[in-house]
């Protein structure tokens, strides 16, 4: 009796990519604990944008200061980020996803992707990918299978590294349920904290919340919407459009604090300029504008505003520096970063799943 194909969701994430990108490239590498960020100078201002297993051993993680890193690891071998290597690779991978039979990608960053497929046999399938995956690529993937993007993503990381785990309706809250809300895809600090507020911690109380209980909190959209990601549901059609941008952004931490209100303007004045330039390859107006300041020694404000549609950079640049002039003067600045949203192409797509922003 023949079995008949299920439709699933497989989530694909390439383990520890930029480390295993450069110990590809430096194979006496393999095994020691490997740091990628900034230009590879830990006495300089910059992060860690990845770390090898071996460093996190140490306490090593993205997004930490360079030097702190450095710190925690003394023995570890630190290399700066070579972008246009990770993206090749990248290209390899999801070359290699998309020549899967039947699979449909969309495409999540370098390093992660999802796959709809239909079949008998989810894991069969996963270990076959990710075989095809290391042949051609020499690159080791984890791999979640679910029965919607959600379930999928989160299932990953029970599969880290080199595995595959499912996550569906039937064991999700059993495998999820007494874990904190900030496990979830989507659920940061502080969405973590506020939903705490309200007495709820674990996925299981989030899963039980009552939507419109949450609105008051989160707002008519996102009220209900948290509520369903508590449940692991959500979109469970993997959409293959071309992505495309929301917005532009470009930050810069500089070796020396930024002390004057004239370094500060010019800096500002030179970001925007950048941006602007990246959106005036998309042909679509800005309606928004954000400004990022990280002042000494490392506290970060971020100023926002909804703007009408225009295509004038002088009109963004004034709005930028509005912005500026709500920044603390009188504080150093280490970073400083631009963003410009702009329309879209077509309104946003139903399933509310949760995207990563520029910052």
């Amino acid at each position: 009796m023949n079995q008949r194909p299920n439709s699933w969701v497989l989530h694909v994430d390439l383990d520890q990519f930029i480390a295993a990108v450069e110990v590809l490239r430096h194979p006496e590498l393999a095994g020691k604990p490997l740091i990628v960020g900034g230009r590879g100078d830990p006495t300089e201002r910059a992060v860690v944008s990845t770390a090898s297993y071996e460093a996190r051993e140490f306490g090593v993680g993205s997004g930490m200061p360079l030097r702190i890193a450095a710190r925690k690891a003394p023995d570890a071998v630190i290399l700066p980020v070579d972008a246009e290597a990770y993206l090749a690779a990248s290209d390899e991978v999801m070359a290699t996803l998309r020549a899967q039979p039947g699979a449909t990608v969309q495409v999540l960053g370098w390093d992660e992707a999802f796959i709809g497929v239909q079949t008998a046999d989810p894991e069969g399938y996963a270990r076959q990918l990710q075989q095809a995956v290391l042949d051609r690529t020499r690159l080791h993937c984890s791999v979640g299978i679910g029965d919607t993007l959600v379930r999928a993503k989160v299932a990953t990381g029970f599969g880290k590294p080199g595995g595959v785990f499912r996550l569906t309706a039937d064991n999700w809250l059993e495998v999820m349920g007494y874990r904190p809300t900030i496990d979830l895809w989507g659920v940061g600090t502080k969405i973590s904290q506020r939903l705490a507020r309200h007495g709820i911690s674990t996925v299981a109380e989030l899963a039980a919340a009552d939507p419109n209980g949450l609105v008051a909190e989160f707002g008519p959209r996102m009220g209900p919407w948290y509520a369903q990601l508590g449940r692991g549901e959500g979109a469970s059609v993997v959409d293959d459009t071309p992505w495309v941008a929301r917005g532009h952004s470009r930050e810069t931490t500089y070796q020396q604090d930024l002390t004057t209100s004239g370094q500060i303007e010019d800096a500002v004045r030179e970001l925007v300029e950048r941006v602007l330039q990246d959106v005036a390859a998309e042909g679509r107006p800005v309606v928004g504008v954000t400004l990022k300041v990280r002042y000494a020694p490392f506290v970060t404000k971020i100023f926002t505003r909804k703007i009408a549609e225009t295509f004038d950079g002088e009109v963004v640049l004034t709005q930028a520096l509005e912005l500026l002039g709500k920044t603390e003067r009188d504080r150093p600045i280490r970073l400083l970063g631009f963003r410009a949203e702009m329309t879209m192409p077509d309104q946003a797509r139903d399933g509310h799943t949760p995207t990563r922003s520029g910052w």
